[in-house]
Parts: structure tokens; sequence; C-alpha cells
């Protein structure tokens, strides 16, 4: 029942790998895209969130 022998400067270095590819995907998605594709992403969520808030209901004038 040895335990398996691992060279910590490798896992360290591994785990480090790991940690800056989450990153870099990260970034992929935030700054991956063209401006003529970040405008129009933009401008359909305003108007979806436009079209969402129409659709809600004032609440009644004697309730605050």
């Amino acid at each position: 029942m040895t335990a398996e022998i691992v060279n910590l400067r490798k896992a360290r270095k591994a785990a480090a790998r790991k940690s800056d590819e989450r990153a870099a995907e990260a970034n992929r998605v935030t700054f991956g895209e063209r401006k003529a594709d970040k405008t129009v992403r933009k401008l359909e969520t305003k108007r979806a969130e436009a079209r969402h808030e129409a659709g809600k209901l004032d609440p009644p004038a004697d309730q605050p």
C-alpha cells in the first residue's frame, strides 16, 4: 500500500496550466468577438430586455 510518488514541481505546473487554460477560455469568450458581432448581440439583448420589461404588470395604485 504505497502511495504514488508525485513530483510536486510538475504537479504545480500542471495545476497552473489548467488554471491558465480556464482563464484563456473565459477571455476567448469575452474578447473573441468581432466588434460587429458584439454590437448585434448587445442590440438583441437590449431588445429582449425591453420586450421583457414591457410585459410586466404595474402594481396597484393603493400599494407602494
